[in-house]
């Protein structure tokens, strides 16, 4: 047979009878079309040719259809069988070899695409549509799951973006525990039957500190004392101490028993209590002090007085309690300003400079506050020691450096009413001068011109004495307030309102 027939030869040994996609008759009545370039030499198809596999396109592989030399330069015939999902797939790319092997060509040299047996340049491997993965539902329990999830993770976020806002927000040096919240000292450190002074100086010194602050703009232009409370650095003075540097921001330095110099911030202060709480950041070389009960002392009992008097550190004075619950005032700018004691009364030495040191008793617990001398001329801080010295009871001290370490602020109990503080020596009582709407006394039907004469069971001298017995409360305390007015006495309860100052 001559050249020029022998591709007719090679395609109809291509086109078996019974292929169901090219139809025996239609593929011998047509001749193939002419192929663009000539095959190998001594290249056959296979005599056992599969059933032919169709394209995406709907095309049939092999030759004897209208485009075979096209399909057949298109790529070699698929897999003759796809298993299904799950089973190995035969294709000459890869995988398990087909049943039947093809057969062995005659080549030059090994082309790259494996496939190919046809002339010409390589053609690209046809790429086969892969089955779809099967769809994997998800178990019911997984949204719901999820759902939880997200809402947990969003109300963690939002309580740790609330209580960083409030760390941001509060003020330095407050704690939310208050006094409960600090480690101070529980234990007295010594017995209260050693009776020496000297041993009560060993033990406080280390806790009491000299404090410097500026006044009206001067640099160390206020001098004064305080005592260490607890670990954290917080530190008891007077306000009067500390005001001017507070309101102008001016610096404020805490001194301790070596010499330390170490600066400090405000926590809060309450000029009603003339107390103050300081902040220092450093506070290892620093020991607190043991807070003792002033209600338990006894006319006559030693006491111990600390601090800095005249600016001088360190000082020790001795004495005994003179008298208890001594209503002291101490007068400031306004009214809110004056500071209103029960004091604690005692002969140890006070001086200027020793305001906001610690009155101490002989087993070395703080039992108050030194805070303000007496002179010829009245209650004063800025005459020298004539022997008579006021503290702070330890007791008042405790309520207020508490509401300041929560908050920053303290309050203090108010009734709404104006009394007549001075100038009736012989007056028996308070003398009410005013009565504002809406207020505590309003409310419990005081009027002006009614005297007050006791409060709860302690009897009420002047419009000082109203004042102080009513600040040994706290806000939202009843208290019972004997009253006489025309000539008769009665008793009235008065829920007490609260006031920052």
């Amino acid at each position: 047979m001559s050249d020029e027939h022998q591709p007719d030869d090679q395609a109809q040994d291509h086109h078996p009878a019974d292929a169901p996609d090219a139809p025996a008759d239609e593929a011998r009545d047509e001749p193939a079309p002419e192929e663009p370039t000539q095959p190998l030499a001594g290249w056959r198809l296979p005599e056992s040719a599969e059933e032919p596999a169709v394209q995406p396109e709907g095309r049939a592989y092999g030759v004897g259809a209208d485009e075979a030399t096209s399909d057949l330069l298109a790529g070699p015939p698929p897999p003759p069988h796809r298993a299904p999902y799950g089973e190995p797939q035969h294709h000459p790319y890869g995988g398990q070899a087909p049943e039947q092997a093809a057969p062995t060509v005659p080549m030059q040299h090994q082309h790259p695409n494996p496939g190919w047996f046809g002339p010409g340049p390589y053609p690209p491997r046809p790429m086969y549509a892969a089955p779809p993965a099967p769809s994997r539902k998800v178990a019911l329990w997984v949204w719901p799951a999820v759902a939880c999830l997200a809402l947990v993770v969003g109300i963690l976020g939002g309580l740790a973006g609330g209580a960083l806002q409030d760390e941001l927000a509060s003020q330095r040096g407050t704690n939310d525990n208050g006094l409960d919240g600090v480690r101070t000292r529980a234990a007295a450190p010594l017995d209260a039957e050693n009776g020496s002074v000297a041993a009560v100086a060993q033990a406080l010194l280390p806790s009491t500190v000299q404090i410097v602050a500026e006044l009206d703009g001067q640099a160390g232009g206020a001098t004064g004392s305080g005592f260490v409370l607890d670990s954290e650095g917080h530190v008891v003075t007077n306000n009067h101490v500390v005001a001017s540097a507070a309101e102008g921001e001016g610096p404020i330095l805490v001194i301790g028993q070596s010499g330390e110099r170490l600066e400090a911030t405000v926590v809060g202060r309450s000029p009603v209590y003339d107390l103050a709480v300081l902040h220092v950041d450093r506070a290892d070389g620093l020991e607190p002090a043991a807070l003792g009960a002033s209600q338990a002392l006894n006319v006559g009992e030693s006491v111990v007085a600390f601090g800095a008097p005249l600016g001088l550190s360190q000082t020790v004075t001795s004495g005994i309690v003179s008298a208890l619950n001594r209503p002291v005032t101490t007068s400031g700018e306004s009214d809110d300003e004056s500071s209103y004691i029960n004091a604690v009364q005692t002969d140890a030495a006070i001086n200027p400079g020793n305001s906001g040191g610690p009155l101490v008793n002989l087993a070395g617990e703080v039992v108050g506050v030194n805070s303000a001398i007496a002179t010829t001329g009245g209650a004063t801080r800025e005459s020298g020691n004539i022997g008579v010295g006021f503290a702070i009871p330890i007791e008042q001290v405790r309520t207020t450096v508490d509401q300041i370490l929560r908050t920053g602020k303290a309050e203090y109990p108010v009734i709404g009413a104006q009394v007549r503080t001075g100038g009736e020596p012989d007056a028996a009582g308070a003398t009410i001068t005013e009565v504002m709407p809406d207020t505590p006394a309003s409310r419990a039907g005081l009027e002006a011109d009614d005297v007050i004469v006791a409060v709860d069971d302690q009897p009420v001298s002047d419009g000082i004495a109203l004042i102080v017995a009513i600040r040994t409360h706290l806000p939202g305390d009843t208290v019972e307030m004997s009253v006489v007015r025309g000539g008769e006495e009665r008793v009235v309860e008065v829920e007490l309102d609260g006031k920052v100052g």
